[in-house]
């Protein structure tokens, strides 16, 4: 939906999730130069006092990879959609930093010595997790606009999403396919995560900076997401409202434009 909006998007939320992205990869910075620097130590790395803050950060980087990637690829498309470049570079700032911030934790994973192999392997396996993920969700965006595969981590992987997703949603009960997203989701990533969140306050404020972004309509009353059907619903009845209120000014104008009907309506 974002993707395919006319109108800019908050100026506020941009700026608010840049921010807190380079606050949260500097804090990403200096925790993973403490993992580096312990890795001649011959302590196990979850028997160190610092284990599940470290345990978290690394966590925190694989899985946030996966906003970081689908956000860029919708401000990209939103952007191209208004024919701008306000967005765009901002995404893309922070999806580079992101990157090299993975490359570290990847880089880690490869040495072993800092994690050890037990763990070595936990987190390689919760990678991949992170990237088919982030290649699906890009799949449903690649829709919208192609060129935005260049976000995922493998482009032909989610060209393929694509495919399937477009077949899916053609078929019975296709509209159902989100919420079984979601809930897919949240069973992948609901169980073998650190139970602490280094920097939960940052990924507050980038959460909050994303929904910021969205267009109001998406919302109830209550500020809960609408349904996708009721979403769509009163895009279509927003729809036909602008193009009767079309109709009614052509109509409008068309007798004013005939003055010798306005002088028989007179008399």
């Amino acid at each position: 939906m974002i993707a395919q909006m006319r109108q800019p998007l908050s100026p506020s939320g941009i700026e608010d999730y840049w921010v807190a992205s380079k606050c949260r990869l500097d804090r990403w910075g200096r925790a993973m130069r403490r993992i580096g620097a312990s890795a001649g130590a011959n302590t196990p790395a979850d028997e160190r006092a610092d284990w599940p803050f470290l345990r978290g950060v690394l966590e925190e980087v694989l899985t946030g990879e996966i906003l970081t990637r689908t956000w860029a690829a919708v401000l990209t498309a939103h952007d191209r959609t208004r024919d701008g470049h306000h967005s765009e570079p901002i995404a893309r700032s922070v999806l580079i930093a992101h990157l090299e911030a993975r490359h570290r934790v990847l880089t880690l994973l490869v040495r072993g010595g800092a994690l050890g192999l037990a763990w070595g392997v936990r987190l390689n396996r919760l990678r991949r997790r992170c990237e088919r993920w982030t290649d699906m969700l890009i799949g449903y965006l690649i829709g919208v606009d192609p060129d935005v595969a260049e976000f995922a981590v493998d482009p032909d992987r989610a060209r393929d999403f694509s495919e399937d997703l477009r077949y899916r949603s053609q078929l019975a009960g296709g509209r159902h396919a989100w919420p079984l997203v979601i809930t897919s989701i949240r069973a992948a990533f609901g169980r073998g995560l650190g139970t602490s969140s280094p920097n939960g306050d940052l990924n507050e404020q980038i959460a909050t900076s994303v929904l910021a972004c969205l267009p109001s309509e998406v919302f109830d009353a209550t500020g809960l997401f609408q349904s996708l059907w009721l979403t769509r619903l009163s895009s279509v009845s927003s729809d036909a409202q602008r193009m009767l209120d079309g109709l009614i000014a052509e109509d409008a104008a068309a007798d004013l434009s005939r003055p010798g009907k306005r002088l028989r309506e007179r008399r």
